[in-house]
């Protein structure tokens, strides 16, 4: 049985430092090696992203070049998608099978020479064994486009033979930074907060205040974020904190993140979980970015300290119990021997006259 391999799986990861982007796979005719990188039209540059800023109802172009590496003729098709960020925080795209309807659909791959449409969009190009091909594509913003960004990409698939027992969709891409001119709106806030605290059963150790909360990129801009999240007892008490750092978040998304705080038990907990916006990569953003906060609680029960107090206070009562009887039965023992020592002892003789 035949397979396709890919370097970045059945997913594109267009999140670029580095160009050429290249992947393997393996087909009935062998294995393929190939790669998608920005270009001019010439050939391609040293750039390792498309990126523009575009007016509203206007057009940029742009290119790519795909390079066939392998031993043997190969088919590419050559598309655009909408952008997203993966469960592991990486940029990536649209699945193969869901249709953009954002960036992704207003970028149009021209056809080149012995390039046939692509259904669903863009196009199928053959290359021969080491040749390679410099593609226009076309990005065209409609009028009514909201400003901000509008994350894309473009990829190369590689098309499987019709004789390959397995498909599974192996491409890579060039990262689209697309922006539409007008109002830059840059904010990002914590929601959806969630504390729970998970007690150490060794009463001489810490326990674990598990913090679970949403980044909401509430303007039209993505950014990264850097939060303290932080839980305190009464009077400050017990106070701990965590930073993290959240690469990005898209425009009207959401990313999860969570932290592990160790604390000690201190009945009930005050928190509060503060995001800095952070500027991605290259971007330019002359908006002013704000800090923001948000506050949760959470109870600190010290069951384990409970348990071994119970136990304590047990114990005492225990021993002093013990410790009753134990007198009360070596009092009794000593007045059995009284009393047997006067039972025993002989009766004292009359008085003589």
């Amino acid at each position: 049985m035949n397979k396709t391999v890919s370097l970045l799986a059945a997913t594109v990861v267009v999140a670029l430092a580095l160009a050429p982007t290249a992947a393997a796979a393996e087909s009935t005719e062998g294995a393929t090696t190939w790669s998608i990188e920005p270009a001019d039209a010439n050939g391609p540059n040293s750039r390792v992203s498309l990126r523009h800023t575009i007016d509203p109802g206007s057009s940029a172009q742009d290119f790519v070049t795909v390079t066939n590496f392998s031993a043997q003729p190969a088919s590419f098709g050559v598309y655009a998608s909408d952008g997203i960020i993966s469960d592991s925080g990486d940029f990536d795209l649209l699945p193969p099978e869901e249709t953009p309807v954002d960036g992704g659909s207003w970028i149009s791959v021209a056809a080149v020479e012995g390039s046939t449409p692509r259904p669903g969009g863009g196009q199928v190009v053959a290359l021969d064994a080491g040749a390679a091909v410099t593609i226009p594509v076309t990005i065209s913003v409609p009028a009514d486009a909201s400003p901000g960004d509008h994350p894309a990409g473009v990829v190369a698939e590689f098309v499987q033979a019709d004789g390959d027992a397995v498909q599974m969709a192996s491409r890579v891409g060039v990262r689209v930074h697309l922006r539409v001119a007008g109002d830059v709106v840059a904010a990002i806030t914590p929601a959806g907060v969630t504390a729970t605290w998970q007690p150490s059963w060794n009463p001489f150790a810490p326990g674990t205040v598990q913090v679970g909360y949403t980044l909401a990129n509430d303007g039209n801009v993505r950014l990264g974020a850097t939060t303290v999240v932080g839980v305190e007892g009464a009077f400050g008490l017990g106070a701990t904190s965590a930073t993290q750092e959240i690469r990005e978040v898209l425009p009207g998304r959401s990313a999860p993140a969570s932290v592990a705080l160790t604390g000690w038990p201190l009945v009930f907990g005050w928190g509060e979980i503060t995001v800095t916006p952070v500027v991605v990569g290259e971007d330019d953003i002359a908006a002013p970015t704000q800090t923001a906060s948000t506050t949760f609680t959470v109870w600190t029960i010290p069951w384990a300290q409970l348990a071994l107090l119970a136990l304590l206070v047990l114990a005492f009562f225990v021993i002093r119990s013990q410790r009753r009887r134990s007198r009360e039965r070596m009092q009794a023992r000593i007045d059995a021997a009284v009393a047997d020592a006067v039972a025993s002892a002989p009766a004292p003789e009359a008085a003589r006259p």
